[in-house]
């Protein structure tokens, strides 16, 4: 169902029960899945392609052109999981030549003013707070969640379950499962109320801790951490991932507990 003052390009695919308020504009090699509401002045420009059940609230505009000096045109997407809500004024940009696309994952919660740059990809459950600005080519992990006013240095990585405070300032990878704060941006602890909510056992959350006492509270350099919770901790999916994220960075991991 549309209004007869929204403009819906011909050449866009849109299932039969969508919901489209006036003033919407949707450009050509458009999707949107079922069940989606699309509130009054969204703009949905070329490349996007957008899941089942989502909300999209006044003001958005998604797939727009990357704000990119070397991007000449080239053909890119924007995607856009099944159940997401994407609140009042946010922008998502689409892919340049690098990666082809912007990905956001299922049921990610996108508030108000937030900006996703070009080539971002953002996981399942996360939950970008108001006004945050992701630089392009970042990655947000699963069920990550990044406070408000907060900025995110192009190419940085954030782990799955890791917390952002608001306003923090990201010019540095930040590891899976942590909370992160403070000026420079630096280990605060495990996201422990975080990871019980999503099942997480009193074991498996004291053996996170482990990992990253030797990380980052025990005076170890990266190499040096490394080795010793490959020799000291048990191997599991979370041990691994840890020792993979840090092994993988780009930029280099935040700051540990006191280190300067």
């Amino acid at each position: 169902m549309h209004q007869p003052l929204a403009f819906i390009h011909t050449d866009s695919k849109i299932a039969r029960n969508v919901v489209i308020e006036p003033f919407v504009t949707i450009e050509k090699d458009v999707e949107i899945g079922s069940g989606t509401w699309i509130g009054s002045n969204v703009t949905i420009m070329e490349g996007a392609r957008i899941g089942k059940n989502c909300r999209i609230f006044p003001g958005a505009v998604i797939s727009a052109i990357p704000q990119d000096l070397k991007f000449e045109g080239e053909k890119s997407l924007t995607i856009i999981g099944d159940n997401c809500t994407i609140r009042e004024c946010a922008t998502i940009n689409r892919g340049t030549s690098a990666s082809g696309k912007t990905i956001v994952g299922n049921n990610c919660l996108i508030m108000a003013y937030a900006h996703i740059a070009h080539d971002c990809v953002i996981g399942d459950n996360c939950v970008i707070v108001n006004s945050v600005a992701l630089g392009g080519h970042v990655t947000i992990g699963d069920y990550a969640i990044i406070g408000g006013l907060s900025a995110i240095h192009q190419f940085v990585s954030v782990g799955k379950h890791a917390m952002v405070s608001g306003g923090s300032l990201v010019r540095k990878d930040v590891p899976p499962y942590i909370k992160a704060a403070r000026e420079p941006l630096s280990f605060v602890g495990i996201n422990s109320i975080g990871l019980r909510r999503r099942g997480f056992s009193d074991d498996k959350i004291k053996e996170i801790q482990a990992i990253f006492r030797i990380l980052f509270q025990n005076n170890n350099n990266n190499t040096q951490a490394l080795l010793k919770i490959e020799t000291e901790i048990n191997a599991s999916p979370e041990r691994d991932e840890i020792i993979s994220f840090v092994q993988n960075s780009g930029r280099g991991i935040m700051k540990g507990y006191n280190q300067k």
